[in-house]
This record gives structure tokens, sequence and C-alpha cells, in this order.
């Protein structure tokens, strides 16, 4: 698996202060919003990578474990747990420095994993050897589905009901996979351990190479006579509808967990979970940016000379705005708190950005340009009184 740089999606040095983080993402975020880049095929990808750095980086107990293991910072507890190592290198050297007694065969050698992979196999001995009981139960695998909603339904938050193909274990073996009135035998090859080990001399003394057993799949036992509903699998397949609450604020991307939907676990394991990623349609008029919306509207010649007010669109609905005389186009008016909910506090809510476009006619009836032309001849006579103050 190719080493994901976290700290190089986000754009950020890795000494970045935490408090700084969400800033970062925030400024990232406007800048890959998928929104933005309809035509890249890419874009959608690159927002979803740079979610996935925010969620590390942001939590600092997953950063600390990112920033010591890497790649491998998803399995920290098990590093942690195989705890020294191995043992024969501390304490009894010349001098009697410490060595390598509280050191991982990881942090050690890790960077030399495909030299040592390919001349030894597997692991040093000399250790302790952590082998999972392939009987235990195991945790099944997450599971991924998308819905869309609309633009208005991410602000507000919804419901939508979504139908998946479901695992469920089958009524015929109860789930051992073995035909009725018979069960599951311990594997030969293997002796019911799932693993074939290997021990030979090298250079560091004895090492052992193991491997998953070919006879059983890693599992310890051997179906001789399956089921014929679920064909030795344990389960089968169904379409099942699930309701799916979505959040107001929820954005492009973003996913709903839905805790013990995934796939069925092994050995009496919990179900895995089901995440499904949100896909919010374009807006035909607003955009959004984190908690904010913007959109343009366009105001009539006389309005933005005269002032008055003009209707503006809202996820609310209509608002009136006044306009000052003499706006120009390309003025930009906040209206506050008319923006996107907060995910984690729904009292409060982004701003709406209104750019105002000033609408010059392109046809005139006679009269409205004898207007025109009656307006135009008194602004020039008042500025041209103006000058003739100035050069007195």
């Amino acid at each position: 698996m190719a080493f994901v740089d976290y700290y190089k999606i986000l754009g950020v040095d890795k000494n970045i202060p935490q408090k700084d983080v969400r800033a970062a993402y925030r400024k990232r975020a406007k800048q890959f919003h998928p929104d933005l880049h309809p035509n890249d095929p890419k874009a959608k990808a690159k927002f979803q990578a740079l979610n996935e750095a925010y969620d590390v980086i942001s939590d600092p107990d997953k950063r600390a474990k990112y920033d010591q293991y890497g790649e491998q910072w998803k399995n920290a507890q098990a590093y942690e747990q195989a705890g020294g190592g191995f043992g024969g290198f501390g304490g009894g050297g010349a001098g009697g420095g410490g060595g390598f007694t509280n050191m991982n065969m990881d942090d050690i050698f890790g960077s030399f994993g495909d030299i040592f992979g390919d001349l030894f196999g597997g692991g040093f001995g000399g250790g302790r050897s952590r082998r999972a009981d392939p009987n235990a139960p195991q945790r099944g695998a997450n599971l991924r589905t998308q819905v869309k909603i609309t633009f208005e339904e991410a602000c507000f938050g919804t419901e939508k009901e979504i139908e998946i193909p479901s695992k469920v274990e089958c009524k015929t073996c109860g789930g051992s996979g073995a035909k009725a009135g018979t069960s599951p035998v311990k594997c030969e090859r293997c002796g019911g351990r799932g693993q074939i080990v290997q021990t030979q001399q090298s250079l560091f003394g004895m090492v052992q190479n193991v491997t998953t057993c070919p006879a059983c799949g890693g599992k310890g036992t051997i179906i001789k006579e399956k089921c014929p509903d679920c064909h030795g699998q344990g389960y089968t397949s169904k379409k099942e509808k699930l309701q799916v609450s979505i959040p107001a604020g929820i954005d492009h991307g973003q996913s709903v967990r839905l805790r013990g939907k995934g796939e069925p676990g092994k050995n009496g394991g919990a179900r895995g979970d089901l995440l499904v990623e949100v896909y919010v349609e374009r807006h035909k008029d607003f955009q959004r940016m984190d908690y904010d919306i913007y959109s343009t509207v366009r105001i009539s010649y006389p309005r933005a000379v005269l002032g008055g007010d003009v209707v503006i669109p809202t996820i609310d609905g209509d608002v009136a705005y006044n306009v000052k005389a003499g706006t120009q186009t390309g003025t930009r008016v906040r209206l506050r708190g008319k923006g996107v909910p907060s995910l984690r506090n729904r009292k409060m809510r982004g701003n709406h950005y209104v750019d105002l476009v000033v609408d010059v006619p392109t046809k005139l009836t006679k009269e409205q340009k004898k207007l025109l032309e009656q307006l135009d001849k008194s602004i020039e006579d008042e500025e041209n009184k103006k000058n003739k103050k100035h050069k007195k």
C-alpha cells in the first residue's frame, strides 16, 4: 500500500499547530470542492482524499498514531500490544547499553522490509510471536454505498430510504456452512491453527516463516459437505431497505455511518458498518463554501441608480433587501445567518453572500432613450458646474 501524505494533501507542514488545522482544511476545501470543477473527473476523488486527511490530522489521537506509524497508523494498537518486539538485543551488551529491548521489529527493520522479506520470508526469531487465532471472533468488513440529495436537503437534513444487498446468516446451516447433520472438521494440514509455520536457519539465528494454510484458507477448519443453500458460505444474500437520517449541514463527499449494517463477522464476530456517502446535487443559483452560501442577483439600472428594495432568493425563501442608491456592479452584500446550519450546532449558521450585477438595458423605446439623454445631459451640466467652481 502506497504511503499517503496527509500533510501534503492539506498543504501544510508536519509541525502545524493543532488549532490551525481546521483553517488550512477550509482553505483547501474552497480550492478542491467538486462544484467548482465540474469538468474535472478527479475532483471528487481529490475532495474525498482531503476529507480523509482532515479526519486524521484534526484528531490529536489519530494524528499522533499517524506521525509515529505512518501508513500503518491504523494498526497502532496491535503494535503497542505486541510490546517489546524481540528481546535478545537489550541489556547485556558492552557497557550495558539499552539496545533494542522495547523496540518493535517493524520500527527497526521497517525500511528494509522488502530486502529481509525476500531473504527470509517472515519475522525474526528470538522474540515473542503473536499469531492470530483463526477461530477467534472477527469483525465484518465495512460496506460503502451512495445516496443523492438536493442542495436544500443537505442544508436542512432529510430522511432517505436506500436498498442494499445484505448478507444474512443462512437459516439452513445456522451460519456454519456445513450440510445439515454435519459440522466443519479440523484442518489436518495446519492442525486447526490456520497457519503453516516453517523454521529455518539464517544469519540472525532461527527464522520462522508463517503463511496462511492453503488447505483451509486460514480458517482452521474444512467443510467436507457444504450446505446446499449457502454453498458453504454460511450466509445468503437478500435486498434490504434501510432508513438513513441525513443531518442538517452535511456536505458533498461526507458519509453517514450505519453501525452493524456491513458485512457479517466471522466466528461470532460483530458485523461491520455501512458508510453512506452523500452526493449533493448542484444548485442552479447557489454555491456552497463550508457553511457559507454564494449567489448572484441582477438588479435593474434604475434600481441601482435610485436605490430601493430588491428580492433575493435564499434557502429560507425570498428576502427583501434595500440596496443603496448608486450601487455598482460587483457590490457584495451579506445576509447574516442565512447560510448552512452547522453540523455540530444547528443553532449556528453560516452567511449568504450576494453579488449584485446591474442590468444595463440593450433595447430602449424612444421615450426611454429620450429620458436617459435628458438624465445624461443633466449629469453632464452638473459636472461642468463643479469643474468651473473648482477652477475659480
